[in-house]
């Protein structure tokens, strides 16, 4: 079995713990709490991409996501700390009045270029242009997926799984709930879990693609990675089950029924939820598993999302 290098770059592990939502109790896993800047899932992937941008000796990274993209946001704030360029290629629209994610990104000093969701379905080919004008320039450039959701990447969430392993007996565990957006943290999960020999069935709330979509994404990175690296391991297809028609009303937005759940929780627990990910993926888990008595045998993961709730403050308190 091949291991990639990393960098340490998030604050591991993360605290695994019980809560509660009215009379309900359940896990969750605060990865969250992965660093002030980082927040969120996307370093725990960036830590092994980034680490190749280095071995590459990088100068500029390429990255995309939406304006309000956690993932941009914490491979802008990664790089600056490693004294990398980024440069962002992100489907919205520009502000004077920028907040949340995009705001940190314009802090931590990203060069922005915005398109609209017609180019963005091109983002790739436009990244991969741009990127070659520099090297012809002599300039060195490392090109990072939608979401940090590669092969390398997902590494990030097969190590995840061993450190859940490490910090309580799993036996009692039925299964993992996570939101899905790309699909590399759910996949690295599921192969993490065949790895590490865990019997977790792993549930994706899908966001942003279509469940047939997210399907294939997610157990075609789960095959490459184990083909790549040569893992004594194989996918159970039955370990993966997606959580469908829980973002109807698209990845940009969410429902106000969604954002009374969210507020609820988050008088009760004192833990905010975004409403791109981590808000759906808990009504979905809510709906699921606690309304039916099953959650004291799940955990959820909270991966993060924080800053993408501030450009929605009103929606948000208009839910309490």
């Amino acid at each position: 079995m091949k291991i990639p290098k990393k960098l340490n770059l998030a604050n591991l592990p993360t605290p695994l713990g019980k809560i509660r939502f009215g009379d309900k109790q359940f896990l969750i896993k605060r990865d969250d709490y992965t660093g002030t800047d980082f927040s969120g899932n996307k370093i725990r992937k960036l830590e092994y991409l980034l680490a190749k941008a280095k071995r590459n000796k990088a100068k500029i990274i390429f990255t995309c996501g939406g304006e309000q993209s956690n993932h941009c946001r914490a491979t802008v704030s990664a790089a600056a700390k490693l004294g990398i360029k980024t440069r962002l290629f992100l489907w919205g629209n520009d502000s004077n009045n920028a907040s949340g994610n995009l705001f940190l990104s314009k802090m931590y000093g990203a060069d922005i270029s915005f398109l609209n969701k017609k180019n963005y379905l091109y983002v790739n080919e436009i990244m991969t242009e741009e990127c070659d004008q520099l090297i012809r320039k002599g300039k060195r450039v490392y090109v990072v997926p939608e979401g940090g959701s590669t092969t390398l990447g997902i590494w990030g969430y097969i190590s995840f799984m061993e450190e859940i392993k490490n910090q309580m007996n799993l036996n009692r565990i039925h299964g993992i709930v996570s939101a899905a957006g790309t699909g590399g943290t759910v996949a690295g999960m599921l192969v993490g879990a065949s790895l590490y020999n865990l019997n977790l069935k792993i549930f994706a709330v899908n966001v942003l693609y279509k469940k047939e979509i997210i399907k294939k994404k997610i157990l075609n990175l789960a095959e490459g990675v184990i083909a790549e690296y040569d893992l004594d391991c194989c996918i159970d297809e039955s370990k993966l089950e997606i959580l469908d028609g829980y973002s109807k009303e698209g990845y940009k937005k969410i429902t106000d029924n969604k954002l009374k759940v969210i507020s609820k929780f988050s008088q009760e627990s004192g833990i905010l939820l975004d409403p791109t990910y981590t808000g759906k993926a808990f009504y979905a888990f809510n709906n699921k598993f606690l309304r039916n008595n099953r959650g004291n045998k799940m955990i959820f993961l909270h991966s993060g999302g924080f800053f993408g709730v501030f450009p929605m403050n009103r929606e948000y308190l208009k839910s309490l």
